[in-house]
């Protein structure tokens, strides 16, 4: 490493948010980056480690060691390059994954880890601002055609891939921009969309061909799909929310997080909503049910809409404010996450199971809960009443919707109802058809959603050519 005594002189410091009385009036992005300086003394902290479990820990296994030393000796552009050898988009993974690498990090073991999310932001955003980050167009062409359903991470990812060793790659996407959960899901405070658009705009310049407001299986027929190309590719998600069937279910203001969260990010967008239904948490009390990033989510989006409160409540019992480092490492650990949402005005409750949706005049007003205990049994005399004019579901996702496409191929699908497809082939029970991404695991990250693109795209590349020199 550059410094090899750099974990020992320098601690970590990481991006800092702007205060959340600024930051809820708006729905930029609100991470301050650190300073030239400041990141290459952080990329300084990477041990010699001799097994960097980091890599293992990162999804797409980035070369995390290389571009840290890279980053320390003042080599951006190559560090750019090593990036972009393992991962499509950093850009994204730099700004919304969780960060698996850093539990990994072997420093983490004795102290606070390298702040590798950080250096990988401050690697691309450099790159994109000098010019480095250019398209890449294939130098001659195969002749193959490729469709890829599903504009997603995972399909933008294969896309780039295939198009990039010459294949003719058509991504259709039933909405009316690519991004898929990036755009529609994630709150452009946590990142702005113009970031999908210019890579959007690389993919086409390297021949990419995108098809908006295409519902394969409902406006293009599946079988069509299959027959005019040599290959396919669902990397569609995992779209089929997770419902809490309980009495008062049918209230008017009970609704689904990934009904909530894509209406405000169209209207920062200028996009026209797709309902006639709006959804706002303006002057309401608002209960979030499920404690993960999406409910973290629809916290920040209802604080800047003006909630009057926000309540999140968690089925399972509040995890220990620090790690058992010594028994999870080098695995993702049990503990306690405060996101930014979190701290810009809202109340959390553990270990509560929510009973009924109380209403009047076929409206929400409350909620009847009660506390559980860690085997999530009910803890007698718990019961407890929260108001409530809006709740939001956000307890994960279960499957790909089965209705149109999947049911149209008729391809097996897995125990939890993904399309069946292993980890090396990618292939589905269909000749020609392949599947990655949420659609093929189940809801995950969008760095695995990246990871299994890029494989899948790996496979698809030997399937048509018989070899591929694509990365796996």
């Amino acid at each position: 490493m550059g410094k090899v005594t750099g974990f020992l002189e320098v601690d970590r410091q990481d991006r800092k948010y702007k205060p959340a009385a600024d930051r809820i009036r708006h729905y930029d992005e609100f991470v301050i980056p650190l300073s030239e300086e400041a990141t290459r003394n952080q990329a300084a902290r990477c041990m010699d480690c001799g097994i960097p479990f980091c890599h293992n820990g990162c999804p797409v296994n980035n070369q995390i060691p290389d571009w840290n030393d890279l980053v320390y000796n003042g080599d951006w552009r190559r560090a750019l390059a090593n990036l972009h050898s393992t991962n499509n988009f950093p850009e994204f993974t730099g700004r919304v994954c969780p960060a698996p690498c850093e539990a990994s990090c072997t420093l983490n073991l004795v102290d606070q880890p390298v702040t590798i999310k950080t250096i990988e932001c401050a690697i691309v955003d450099r790159g994109f601002e000098a010019g480095w980050v250019l398209p890449e167009p294939p130098k001659k062409k195969t002749g193959k055609r490729i469709a890829v359903v599903g504009a997603g991470p995972a399909g933008l990812a294969a896309a780039q891939q295939l198009a990039r060793v010459g294949h003719d790659v058509h991504v259709y996407e039933k909405f009316a921009k690519a991004g898929g959960l990036l755009r529609y899901g994630i709150p452009d405070f946590k990142m702005e969309k113009h970031l999908i658009d210019r890579r959007v705009a690389q993919l086409e310049a390297e021949g990419v061909a995108f098809h908006y407001n295409v519902h394969v299986g409902v406006d293009l027929e599946a079988e069509k799909l299959v027959g005019e190309h040599d290959a396919v590719i669902l990397s569609g998600g995992a779209e089929q929310p997770r419902d809490l069937p309980i009495p008062g279910r049918e209230l008017r203001g009970v609704h689904f997080a990934m009904d909530f969260l894509p209406q405000q990010n169209r209207r920062v967008s200028g996009e026209p909503l797709v309902t006639n239904e709006p959804i706002l948490a303006s002057g309401k009390h608002v209960v979030v049910i499920g404690g993960g990033d999406t409910g973290s989510d629809c916290i920040g989006t209802s604080v800047r809409q003006g909630a009057l409160s926000v309540t999140q409540l968690e089925i399972m019992p509040r995890p220990p404010e620090k790690e058992a480092k010594l028994v999870t490492w080098p695995d993702w650990p049990l503990k306690l996450r405060t996101s930014s949402s979190h701290d810009e005005g809202s109340t959390r409750e553990f270990a509560v199971m929510t009973r009924e949706f109380l209403g009047a005049d076929g409206a929400v007003t409350g909620l009847r809960c009660e506390r559980v205990d860690g085997k999530l049994a009910a803890v007698p005399g718990s019961e407890f009443t929260l108001k409530a004019d809006l709740v939001l579901l956000a307890m994960g996702f279960v499957s790909p919707v089965r209705e149109g496409l999947l049911k149209k191929l008729a391809v097996t699908l897995d125990p939890r109802g993904n399309v069946a497809a292993d980890v090396k082939s990618y292939r589905s029970s269909r000749e020609k058809v392949f599947a990655c991404g949420d659609m093929r695991r189940g809801q995950s990250l969008v760095v695995w959603a990246i990871r299994e693109g890029r494989q899948c795209a790996a496979s698809v590349d030997a399937f048509l050519m018989g070899e591929t020199n694509l990365p796996r």
